[in-house]
């Protein structure tokens, strides 16, 4: 099991870049899957990006180019390098993991077992 707690968000004009951190609790990190995804109001949850034990990395089409998403096995810690911030970034974002590998790209919400609890993105224009 794992316990994820995000940090990093907040207010930030559009342009600007932010950078996410989801750490987790537990001894047995590197052997995760691990995911963000965000909602924002009115909006289905959203795939943003994963990374798999093996080190495959995807984006969702919306944020590829802009975010960059990254592990730190040593640290427990999953990070989301947010640059280029438009509104429309404006979310709750969470990290996701899962045991092992998934069979995809782990762009779906029902890959995953373990949730944190969010951090809100707000983007100004």
């Amino acid at each position: 099991q794992v316990e994820l707690v995000e940090s990093g968000g907040g207010l930030v004009q559009a342009g600007g870049s932010l950078r996410l951190s989801c750490t987790a609790s537990g001894r047995t990190f590197s052997r995760y899957s691990v995911g963000w995804f965000r909602q924002a109001p009115g909006k289905g949850r959203e795939f943003v990006a994963s990374i798999s034990t093996g080190g495959s990395i995807y984006y969702g089409d919306s944020v590829a180019g802009r975010f960059t998403s990254s592990r730190d096995n040593a640290k427990n810690t999953l990070y989301l390098q947010m640059n280029s911030l438009k509104a429309e970034d404006t979310a709750v974002y969470r990290c996701a993991a899962q045991y092992l590998q998934n069979r995809g790209d782990g762009s779906r919400p029902e890959d995953y077992d373990y949730w944190g609890q969010g951090t809100q993105v707000t983007v100004s224009s």
